[in-house]
């Protein structure tokens, strides 16, 4: 059976118009004659969405009972059996009620496409699981929902619906995604101009690139090796040389004359090393680089302009910008053509931009020798000039033969073995040096044109001439071994500095190091996979059934190179790498142990913190139930009734201070020290307040309330929670000018729920709101009758120890308003509408 295809309609926020698109669609399908039917839809109460479900066949939803209650989902089995050909589903990032078939709706969407049913679903941009962490950064939200990419990579079609961010924020004010009551709190929240603008960009990159990585799959599984110049990519040249800024600059500009353009900078070590670079330049031009927009890259490759030229095809280049070459016209003469000249050659359908600079052609130098190991090509060359060099000195040395020349013959033919020597080696040396003293003997030495060597001195000067050559040959081997390992070291230097570089820029080292391996090496792709078989980290595009090399990292995970196997050079530099990668899982396992003792201070640090600020809370009560109960003893049957009544009365309230600050202090510290599990239940916020006001005995016209009905059950110890709503409440009450009342209010922020006390009072400077939480601290006010300055750290270690948070902003207008901030409790009774604007995935 053909595997049902999957379409996502992706939003940047709630509220965007995913389930009017959806919806829309199923209608325009359904007039061309398919068979269309509504699996799930959330209209969230919005007449225009619901609008659109008429004419469009609905199936009933699924009663899943749960602890007494009767929670609604998408029926898969009736779905199933009715084998629609296109099915809608809103919300794939949604959590089913359990005893449901699938934990999750993106779970059931690919049943459904198993079974052969094309799915239209809806998804936000924060729920795409790897964005999480961005996401979070950006509104502060932790996203509970996700759905795995490879999920939504999977779809055959994902589009982005789309809306300005002050559109849609009109749209909320207007009541037109969220009840009036929740417009307040999500505009200065999760629905801030900043925040919307962020997550807009965001979804349109994160579909940018799954296009980019869908072209290269496909270029890569067609085996097209050409360019297609589907997004301008600049990829600019760099030796670490003066003309680099130049360089980068022109390639910004380019780069940016094309919507989405790009600009890549790309330092090749060959095994020259880093000759002609000024130390700290190819920093501050990856620095440049960065700033402009532009991404740092770093290979290594014996052939710049071939490395060049591949790693410009490998990233689907456009356009290559190269500097004019620094050398002289003597060197270019001596040479031939350089760099640039070859680039152009090789680059095929990419274009080269060759950009003059003002260090172009400023220096004079000789070209210098190239390095390296003595390879195949250089023995040739060194063969090469024994067998035409020595013919054609013995013609100019025959030409111009005297009787006493013999002397100048003999060094002449030794200096052709020892340049010999220099360029061949060993091999072409000892052919030189036996060939030279053949031809001596031959034409210079009497008797003439015979080789006969009467005298013994003659076999001595030939065996002369063999051991110099042996003994420049191996002057020369080892200068070249030396130089092969300073310009590895050199490459692996640089290679750890880029490295390095990326970690400080803030990349993991993990990624970094991996990312670069495959870079350095021109793999397709790498993989880091742990022993556990979890892969840790990937970069470039890995063919799992292709060939790779395998590189253990200790005993904990293995590195996956493929795309090519390795040569023994290349080894031992990944050796470096090898090395780099087992010290950064190290260091990885260390941190994470360094966290959970982190944790254990802190909990340790809230307990300390608790301990000496109720032991102090306590004085004042115990001291009051005790100058009663003396006073009672003490008078004795001489008190009256009244005064009898007033101390017993001081005594009862002081002992029940003193009995539930011990209950608090007791639970609290069993809760830190990890003996007792705390005490989370689900709780309505509502009530709690409403206790709270009954325990102070206030009235409306001391606390004005604007309690949403609509806020679910938070996850909060009751006890607590109202403990730090009485101390919150008062502190605003004592600050607050006479004649004003405290505004408190709720409202829900993704999966979290947010009470705020509103005071008028003068406020606190944002540089003195730290101290607010510390005991004993008054900030300036001298009533000693207010308390001991205790009330804050006591709510926000309580608030902590419920897994919320207690913050401090500003009151628009003047004053200070206190935000508790807790998690939502299991969605138990909930109504469908309510979980998805709870979880912000609302369309």
């Amino acid at each position: 059976m053909k595997r049902g295809s999957l379409r996502v309609l992706l939003g940047a926020a709630p509220g965007v118009g995913k389930t009017y698109e959806m919806l829309e669609e199923g209608r325009r399908l359904l007039s061309e004659g398919l068979d269309v039917v509504i699996a799930i839809v959330e209209t969230h109460g919005r007449a225009a969405t619901a609008a659109l479900t008429e004419g469009l066949e609905v199936m009933p939803r699924k009663a899943v009972n749960h602890r007494g209650t009767a929670l609604t989902e998408m029926d898969l089995e009736a779905v199933l059996s009715r084998q629609p050909a296109v099915a809608l589903v809103d919300e794939l990032a949604h959590t089913n009620a359990p005893g449901s078939v699938n934990e999750k709706r993106w779970q059931d969407v690919e049943v459904l496409r198993a079974a052969g049913i094309d799915v239209i679903t809806t998804l936000n941009v924060q729920h795409i699981e790897s964005l999480g962490g961005v996401v979070e950064k950006i509104t502060g939200v932790v996203q509970r929902e996700t759905v795995p990419d490879a999920v939504v990579r999977d779809a055959d079609q994902i589009e982005v619906v789309d809306l300005a961010p002050q559109t849609l924020r009109d749209r909320l004010a207007m009541g037109v995604v969220y009840p009036a009551e929740r417009v307040d709190a999500a505009l200065s929240n999760y629905f801030r101009l900043g925040n919307l603008t962020a997550l807009r960009e965001l979804a349109l990159l994160w579909l940018a690139d799954e296009v980019d990585s869908a072209l290269q799959s496909y270029r890569q599984e067609h085996g097209i090796s050409g360019t297609w110049q589907a997004r301008e990519r600049v990829v600019v040249a760099i030796t670490g040389g003066p003309e680099g800024e130049t360089l980068i600059r022109r390639g910004a500009r380019i780069a940016a004359r094309s919507a989405g353009g790009e600009m890549l900078a790309v330092h090749v070590s060959s095994q020259d090393g880093l000759r002609d670079a000024v130390p700290g330049a190819l920093e501050a031009q990856r620095t440049l680089t960065e700033s402009l927009g532009g991404t740092y890259h770093q290979v290594v490759g014996d052939d710049i302009p071939t490395a060049l030229v591949q790693f410009a095809r490998s990233v689907n280049a456009t356009q290559l910008v190269i500097g004019v070459s620094r050398r002289g016209r003597l060197a270019s003469s001596l040479t031939g053509p350089g760099i640039g000249a070859t680039v152009i050659r090789e680059s095929g359908d990419i274009d080269v931009h060759m950009v003059t600079h003002a260090a172009a052609g400023s220096r004079f130098s000789l070209p210098r020798l190239k390095g390296g190991a003595l390879s195949i090509r250089r023995r040739i060359l060194g063969f090469a000039l024994a067998v035409s060099g020595g013919p054609l000195l013995t013609w100019l040395l025959t030409a111009i033969r005297d009787q006493d020349s013999i002397t100048a013959d003999v060094l002449a033919y030794q200096l052709l073995v020892v340049a010999v020597a220099l360029v061949g080696g060993i091999w072409p040396a000892v052919f030189a040096a036996i060939m030279s003293g053949l031809t001596l003997n031959f034409f210079f030495v009497e008797p003439l044109y015979t080789i006969t060597i009467a005298d013994p001195r003659n076999a001595w000067a030939l065996v002369l001439y063999v051991i110099i050559a042996i003994l420049v040959s191996l002057v020369v081997d080892r200068a070249a071994r030396a130089a092969r390992h300073a310009r590895r070291a050199t490459a692996e230097a640089e290679l750890i500095g880029t490295v390095a570089g990326s970690v400080l820029r803030g990349q993991g080292a993990v990624p970094a190091l991996v990312a670069r391996a495959r870079e350095a090496f021109g793999m397709s792709g790498a993989r880091l996979v742990a022993e556990s078989g979890d892969v840790l980290a990937t970069d470039g595009e890995p063919l799992l059934n292709g060939r790779h090399s395998d590189v253990p990292i200790g005993e904990r995970a293995t590195l996956e190179l493929h795309g090519g196997d390795l040569d023994a050079s290349e080894r031992r530099l990944l050796g470096v790498v090898v090395a780099q990668l087992d010290a950064a899982l190290e260091q990885t396992a260390l941190q994470e142990t360094a966290r959970a003792a982190d944790i254990l201070a802190e909990a340790d640090q809230v307990r300390s913190a608790l301990l000496s600020a109720v032991s102090h809370d306590l004085r004042r009560p115990l001291a009051a139930a005790l100058a009663a109960v003396g006073g009672l003893r003490a008078a004795g049957a001489a008190l009256g009734e009244q005064d009898r009544a007033d101390l017993l009365d001081t005594a009862l309230e002081s002992l029940n201070t003193l009995s539930r600050l011990l209950t608090d202090l007791l639970d609290v510290s069993r809760i830190e020290a990890g003996a007792l599990a705390v005490s989370l239940t689900s709780t309505d916020v509502g009530d709690v307040v409403l206790a709270s006001l009954d325990e102070l005995g206030l009235g409306p016209t001391s606390v004005e309330l604007a309690l949403d009905v609509e806020v679910p059950d938070v996850l909060a110890d009751p006890v607590l929670l109202q403990r730090v709503v009485v101390n919150l409440l008062t502190n605003a009450l004592r600050h607050s000018p006479v004649g004003t009342a405290v505004r408190v209010t709720t409202s829900v922020l993704g999966d979290r729920v947010q009470v705020r006390v509103i005071d008028r009072g003068p406020g606190i400077s944002t540089d003195r709101r730290s101290d607010m939480f510390t005991p004993f601290q008054r900030l300036g006010d001298t009533d000693n009758t207010t308390g001991l300055g205790l009330g804050l750290a006591l709510s926000r270690g309580f608030t902590e120890g419920m897994r919320g948070t207690l913050m401090a902003e500003d009151t628009p207008g003047g004053g200070l308003t206190m935000v508790v901030e807790l998690g939502t409790a299991p969605m138990v009774g909930d109504d469908d509408a309510a979980v998805a604007e709870r979880r912000g995935v609302a369309s």
